[in-house]
């Protein structure tokens, strides 16, 4: 099985939101242990461009704040509905959710 880090930035109002969806769509296993997740506050900057429906900034304006940054594990057979799961929990118009594959010799 491949397994893959999943990396997602998100407001720390909404880090236990995203940390049950990825528990409900079986995230965050590692051996005998269930919901295996770190976080730490991290700072971000983004640009909403023409058309942009924003959570926090508006259109035109560079913002710069304050964001956590979540990683888990995931299988990869398990990656498209970790994705779906987090998106629906996520308040981003578009969440950054990275999935990378993990070295396991």
């Amino acid at each position: 099985m491949v397994r893959l880090k999943i990396e997602i930035a998100v407001p720390e109002s909404h880090v236990e939101q995203v940390v049950d969806a990825l528990h409900a769509a079986g995230a965050g296993r590692v051996g005998d242990y269930a919901r295996c997740v770190s976080w730490w506050p991290v700072n971000g900057t983004w640009l909403p461009l023409p058309g942009a429906d924003p959570y926090d900034g508006e259109v035109g304006v560079v913002q710069r704040g304050a964001e956590c940054r979540v990683e888990s594990v995931c299988g990869e057979e398990q990656a498209r509905g970790v994705l779906e799961a987090v998106r629906a929990a996520h308040p981003y118009e578009e969440p950054v959710i990275n999935f990378l594959p993990l070295y396991e010799p």
